[in-house]
């Protein structure tokens, strides 16, 4: 029986492979956040392991948002000045894992979906059916977890302020454009590559796997000033009433079931009329 309940963990010649399989959406939820801090507790005491590939058990989503009704009769998040979320320190443990991480991306990743695949080192995506998206804007808030950092670091300012205020879906061969994933390639291929690259690094020496990445980490590392400042305007926002009423709205259309969560969450987003008694 596994130690966790959202994922399995698979650990062979020092690489380690990590199955989403949390139905009916793979949602990040309580259970999710929980499995997730244990890992990264494990991983960051993990000497034997040098890479970790992330993947989905399920075809159609690696991740789906944050559990978006968890927070209706939540009393309000206050946060101590200068610190970040929970989630967002959490994305940001996995980005200074000492294993090397690699997201391997066919299905769904939207809002802490996509939000934990910009935490990893390495993102690959199936070309034909991968899908990105940052759709939290539609609700009136912005990616709180390090997203809004990271995707303008990695894709810049222009095509990060498209992503995070346009809220559409991505497919793989933007995303490759952009700069949000490091490739896509055709969906056929996308296990073996990453299998291959996982299992190539794992044969090099630890030492360098470790300078590699900590050199890498001290030009590219985002300031925990600014992501306090994100998670702080995430959450001051949570349970503004126009958000409250947006989200309520969008559960009431389905906006955590499978069918609906197939849709582009952005453009439903854009049918909720101004009023909710419209």
């Amino acid at each position: 029986m596994s130690e966790y309940q959202s994922f399995t963990r698979d650990d062979h010649d020092g690489v380690a492979v990590v199955r989403f399989n949390h139905p009916p959406i793979n949602l990040v939820d309580r259970s999710m956040v929980i499995d997730l801090l244990r890992l990264a507790q494990q991983l960051e005491a993990d000497c034997e392991t040098r890479v970790v590939i992330f993947r989905s058990d399920h075809p159609d989503f690696f991740l789906a948002h944050y559990d978006l009704g968890s927070q209706l009769d939540a009393p309000p998040v206050v946060l101590a000045p200068g610190t970040p979320s929970l989630l967002s320190a959490l994305f940001s443990r996995f980005s200074c894992l000492p294993q090397v991480t690699i997201g391997e991306l066919s299905g769904r990743a939207r809002g802490a979906g996509s939000e934990f695949l910009l935490a990893l080192d390495m993102r690959f995506a199936a070309r034909e059916t991968a899908v990105l998206g940052q759709p939290e804007i539609g609700v009136g808030l912005l990616p709180g977890a390090g997203g809004t950092l990271r995707l303008a670091q990695l894709l810049g300012r222009g095509r990060a302020l498209e992503v995070c205020l346009g809220g559409e879906d991505f497919d793989a061969t933007t995303a490759e454009l952009y700069g949000w994933i490091n490739r896509a390639l055709p969906g056929e291929q996308l296990s073996g590559f990453c299998a291959a690259l996982a299992r190539r690094i794992a044969g090099f020496p630890a030492s360098g796997i470790a300078n590699v990445k900590a050199v890498v980490e001290r030009v590219s590392g985002l300031d925990g000033e600014s992501l306090a400042d994100e998670s702080q305007r995430f959450v001051a926002d949570m349970h503004a009433p126009e958000t409250l009423d947006r989200v309520k709205w969008l559960l009431a259309q389905g906006g955590q079931t499978q069918g609906t969560m197939e849709l582009e969450l952005g453009k439903q987003l854009a049918k909720y009329p101004h009023s909710i008694d419209a």
